[in-house]
């Protein structure tokens, strides 16, 4: 079921607040996603630190990054990286642009991100390097051109994130919870390889290994228990989350203290009651004239 815009829109600004939330996005990067209805337009904040993303600060546009109605805020200087990768890859769903502490130091190095646990799977076989300086020379670093992030894009190709020298990482999904998946996941991938060569040995997934545990942890089950363990973070973290109601079942209801004592009550008068009825005679240890048996 495809989603209105107005769901859209509120999902998309959580995502931005989650993948904050978990350490990836700090007062820049940005999350996007395809309008749900026209495919050829995206959705995207004004621009503002990712964590303060509300609904109604995301807005439309079209794949050559231009905004559908014009407003009076700021727009981010990179919008160009996510409409010339939606342009580029139909597949392709949502992006995410960010400079995670983690990832730096492979853009920076060169060195090769690999997948090193199953669940760094989703970087997928292939984590290709895009590096402005070989099409464009010295530049600000910004990819706010067309050309740049047409660039961009096919230096991304048919994988699912690319590194960019001296920058940091964008990110690509099918879908906005795959994409927040993959990003969180990829950052903290990043992390373990490199704590893992200080300890001087690297041993990553095998090629078989990544696809198999990539196709399973992008499964329906496993992302969307990770969404929702984010989404409650998210919450506790904004003060919105209340603990779930207890269920009550028709097998067992719940009685009120108020109840449970009147049926000790009852229990006890019924108790006297039948006591009182009882022959002497026929009390435990007694005879019929009443003397204690023995």
């Amino acid at each position: 079921m495809s989603l209105t815009l107005a769901q859209a829109r509120e999902q998309l600004a959580r995502a931005n607040r989650i993948v904050a939330q978990e350490g990836v996005l700090d007062a820049f990067g940005h999350v996007t996603m395809r309008h749900p209805t026209d495919p050829n337009r995206y959705l995207m904040s004004y621009s503002r630190a990712p964590e303060l993303v509300q609904a109604e600060d995301i807005h439309e546009f079209t794949l050559d990054s231009e905004i559908v109605r014009p407003i009076d805020e700021r727009l981010y200087g990179e919008r160009v990286i996510h409409g010339e990768i939606y342009k580029a890859r139909p597949d392709v769903n949502a992006v995410c642009h960010h400079h995670a502490t983690s990832i730096l130091p492979f853009c920076i190095s060169g060195m090769t991100l690999k997948p090193v646990y199953h669940l760094g799977a989703t970087l997928g076989a292939q984590v290709p390097f895009w590096d402005s300086r070989d099409d464009f020379g010295d530049t600000t670093l910004i990819v706010a051109k067309p050309e740049e992030g047409a660039s961009l894009a096919r230096a991304l190709g048919p994988n699912w994130i690319v590194l960019m020298r001296r920058h940091g990482a964008t990110v690509a999904g099918v879908t906005l919870e795959e994409l927040m998946f993959r990003t969180i996941y990829t950052a903290r991938n990043a992390a373990m390889q490199i704590q893992a060569h200080i300890l001087g040995n690297v041993s990553p997934l095998t090629e078989a290994e990544t696809e198999l545990a990539g196709e399973f942890n992008l499964r329906p089950m496993p992302v969307a228990r990770a969404c929702e363990y984010w989404s409650v973070r998210l919450d506790k973290a904004e003060g919105n989350w209340r603990p779930p109601a207890a269920k009550r079942t028709a097998a067992a209801p719940t009685r009120t203290k108020s109840a449970a004592k009147s049926a000790t009550r009852t229990k006890a008068k019924n108790l006297v009651k039948t006591k009182r009825s009882t022959p002497t005679s026929h009390r435990r240890g007694t005879t019929k004239n009443g003397r204690r048996k023995g």
